[in-house]
């Protein structure tokens, strides 16, 4: 049960100054977030699509607490469109983006991060893409499904983030199936209280496949967030039983997990989206990632041990 605790580390002051000071921690957070400004990614951008692969970005970031915080983190994705542009990669290089960092925490927090994401989602699609809102902690969402509802309006390809590990999301599932709606559905990576979240692994697993279902078989587009070979397994056969083809749903990956798996489900003939984050504040993305996977954490504490 390190997760929950991993998780709380996340957000300690001290924590994050311990981690960020061990000398080993930059060679391991390069495994996942592979660059810090626009011009590293770039490379990376190009191989991964070279590859058959395709990305959804997202510029890391976290305790936004001043509104020029917010205009900092809207312009940062608006500098990596305006690069993504000449490659002309269209809906194959995508954004993610955590309305907490567009203001939502702050007061008048809703019509900020709408005011702050809408400017990133018309740029998107002025190049051809297009933007994914991210799930966070519960007590955000009915602000984030709003916001995405409003975009919507003009944007009907802006996408979000369902979590399964959450009470309210086989609702949330049913709504969003029936809108065409894209939604990746993930099984959720903060510390929620029992109240609104499963907490057992297997009731989390099946609450994942009973949205999936619920998703396949609707009307909109299925984007399944998972490195679980079995859910990936079952990821397929309902599809085929939903009667989709290959181009009607997607798999989506973190950037430097099972990177493998990645490239044989493109060969395959699957969409593969890999999740790929980039930038300075980088401790909170860091360590969920080290608390959605125990492999993830002995990576990590292997690596500190070795090179100690």
């Amino acid at each position: 049960m390190l997760g929950p605790v991993i998780l709380a580390a996340s957000r300690s002051d001290r924590m994050r100054r311990l981690v960020s000071a061990a000398p080993v921690t930059k060679p391991v957070v390069d495994r996942f977030i592979p660059g810090e400004r626009v011009d590293q990614i770039l490379p990376i951008i190009r191989d991964l699509t070279d590859r058959g692969l395709e990305l959804t970005m997202d510029v890391v970031g976290e305790d936004i607490i001043r509104p020029d915080q917010a205009e900092a983190a809207r312009d940062a994705y608006l500098e990596l469109i305006e690069h993504l542009g000449p490659l002309e990669l269209g809906t194959r290089a995508e954004m993610s983006v955590k309305l907490s960092m567009f203001g939502q925490a702050l007061d008048g927090g809703h019509e900020l991060a709408l005011k702050n994401v809408r400017p990133v989602v018309e740029a998107a699609a002025a190049i051809g893409t297009t933007v994914t809102l991210d799930a966070e902690d519960h007590t955000t969402l009915d602000s984030m499904f709003a916001i995405h509802e409003e975009l919507r309006k003009e944007f009907p390809e802006t996408g979000c983030v369902i979590q399964a590990y959450l009470f309210r999301t086989e609702d949330d599932a049913r709504r969003l199936a029936a809108s065409g709606s894209r939604v990746r559905l993930v099984k959720g990576a903060y510390k929620e209280p029992a109240e609104v979240a499963h907490q057992d692994k297997h009731e989390i697993d099946r609450a994942y496949v009973r949205i999936l279902r619920t998703l396949m078989e609707g009307e909109g587009y299925p984007m399944i967030g998972s490195h679980d070979p079995r859910l990936i397994s079952i990821a397929q056969e309902l599809a085929r039983l939903a009667g989709r083809k290959l181009d009607e749903y997607e798999f989506q990956m973190l950037y430097g997990i099972r990177g493998d798996e990645h490239l044989r489900l493109a060969a395959e003939g699957h969409r593969m989206r890999v999740y790929t984050a980039y930038g300075t504040d980088w401790y909170g993305y860091f360590m969920r990632r080290l608390a959605e996977k125990p492999a993830n954490l002995r990576f990590f504490v292997r690596s500190m041990v070795s090179k100690g």
